[in-house]
């Protein structure tokens, strides 16, 4: 029971932080060069589909 909630924490984290990081990167990195935002943006991209798909794989049941 425990794993299972700190499962869900650790995605909800991860999924919090990459919102967070892509925000950042769009609205408040201005000054920042375009192809390090553009490698940032995929980064958060990459966070925030590896928690969709993490949490996809936490409500199907195991078999």
């Amino acid at each position: 029971m425990w794993d299972r909630g700190l499962n869900w924490a650790a995605v909800a984290l991860v999924g919090a932080f990459g919102l967070l990081w892509l925000g950042v990167v769009l609205f408040a990195a201005t000054a920042t060069s375009g192809w390090l935002r553009v490698v940032q943006t995929v980064f958060s991209l990459g966070l925030i589909c590896w928690a969709v798909r993490k949490s996809l794989t936490l409500l199907v049941p195991a078999r």
